[in-house]
């Protein structure tokens, strides 16, 4: 997962070469904001072609699909499946903060004119906040609770809303319609990360 605000909201599972950090993962240093011009070839998201008003309903359906996850075998549920690599309760624990995260952005962007994101280190959150001792169930409650909060936010937006700007830490500059399609992939490849499957 990714180490710094340069990929904070980054999604992969290209990690051989790089060297392990906090907690035994090995960081995601790459520059997702690629996914707003071409479709991703792991997830098989076609992101530039998402339409920002579809998002509210997608993270909904994501959410969904996480619960049933995390309603699986807890042993199996904390399994890292190769050293480096997050367990599916990680990855949920992640896209649970990543749903929360961005819905404080929104708000952000909302609120005030071009407003400078503060920086998350999800490596360093996820230690910290033991990502891997959480429990499933308690886990699922408040991701899809997240979900909800974020979706209805994105519902709420209209209009010139979706022109409104916000910068992250890198320089990376977002309107609230590429910030809505940035979002969407990073939750929908995690479930690919843990499932295979691709949308």
């Amino acid at each position: 997962m990714s180490t710094s605000e340069n990929a904070t909201d980054a999604t992969g599972t290209a990690r051989a070469a790089r060297t392990v950090g906090a907690g035994g993962i090995v960081p995601d240093t790459k520059d997702w904001t690629w996914v707003l011009e071409r479709p991703c070839a792991e997830c098989g998201l076609d992101t530039p072609k998402v339409v920002c008003e579809d998002v509210a309903g997608m993270v909904r359906a994501n959410a969904g699909a996480w619960v049933a996850l995390l309603a699986g075998d807890e042993g199996a549920l904390r399994r890292r499946p190769e050293p480096g690599v997050w367990s599916v309760l990680e990855y949920a624990c992640h896209v649970r903060d990543v749903f929360r995260l961005f819905d404080v952005r929104l708000g952000l962007m909302l609120d005030q004119d071009d407003p400078l994101f503060a920086n998350w280190d999800q490596d360093e959150t996820a230690v910290a906040e033991r990502y891997g001792e959480q429990l499933p169930g308690v886990v699922a409650g408040e991701l899809a609770e997240a979900a909800e909060r974020l979706a209805a936010a994105f519902e709420r937006v209209a209009g010139e809303q979706w022109r409104r700007t916000g910068t992250r830490g890198d320089g990376a500059r977002f309107t609230v319609e590429s910030f809505s399609r940035y979002l969407i992939h990073d939750p929908v490849h995690h479930l690919f990360d843990v499932t295979g499957e691709r949308v």
